[in-house]
């Protein structure tokens, strides 16, 4: 069976641009613009393994936060408690997670990953690593780290 890939897109002529200047000189245009490359990239990556970017953050919170409850969870990635609630419930039924009682809090629910949200994570992880390895190829490792270190400026 073969995939179908889109073809890129041809660099437009000089007679076919358009004046972009103002729209480059937006912080919110540069990071649509970058997010959209990068997240069509994630998309491909992370078919193999059946998990979106939301799917893969919630993923890796709990790799390194064993036992973290949803409402950690939904602060951390600024999701509300409702979008939450099936996306637990498909990782679950995948055998990706498991709820345990939470030690401290006798009202709250510890999220933990199984050993097969352990492999998923694991492997998921350095795809998603070699990813934005590949996506920021044109940046120096110091530039790379500046970028991100200037995005989280804007949202923490």
């Amino acid at each position: 069976m073969a995939t179908s890939r889109k073809k890129p897109a041809a660099a437009p002529t000089l007679s076919e641009r358009l004046d972009s200047q103002v729209l480059e000189e937006l912080v919110g245009y540069n990071a649509r613009r970058a997010y959209s490359m990068i997240s069509e990239v994630f998309a491909e990556r992370m078919a193999p393994y059946g998990l979106k970017q939301v799917d893969f953050s919630v993923l890796s919170l709990l790799a390194h936060n064993p036992g973290a409850t949803s409402r950690q969870l939904c602060s951390t990635l600024g999701m509300l408690p409702p979008n939450l609630v099936s996306l637990i419930a498909s990782m679950d039924s995948r055998g990706l997670i498991e709820r345990r009682p939470h030690p401290h809090d006798g009202r709250a629910v510890g999220l933990h990953l199984t050993p097969a949200g352990n492999t998923l994570v694991r492997e998921a992880e350095q795809a998603v690593t070699q990813l934005e390895l590949d996506a920021s190829a044109r940046l120096s490792a110091r530039e790379r780290e500046s970028l991100i270190r200037l995005l989280q400026k804007i949202y923490q």
